[in-house]
């Protein structure tokens, strides 16, 4: 917000690192390990996936 970004947060930062990190491959315990986090279903909650990312994953059936 101090930066002029509407709704922006710490949290959708956080959000964004841990997102973009695990697309390019990085494993959850190191997300974790990153991150601060004690548990890797914290970490989970963090990493958004896309539509593009779903249809992909139906694609390899």
């Amino acid at each position: 917000k101090a930066i002029g970004l509407k709704d922006a947060s710490s949290h959708s930062g956080r959000r964004t690192y841990i997102t973009r990190l695990a697309n390019k491959g990085v494993g959850v315990r190191l997300l974790a390990a990153l991150a601060g986090h004690s548990h890797i279903s914290t970490t989970q909650r963090y990493i958004d996936v896309n539509s593009e990312q779903l249809s992909e994953a139906v694609e390899l059936l």
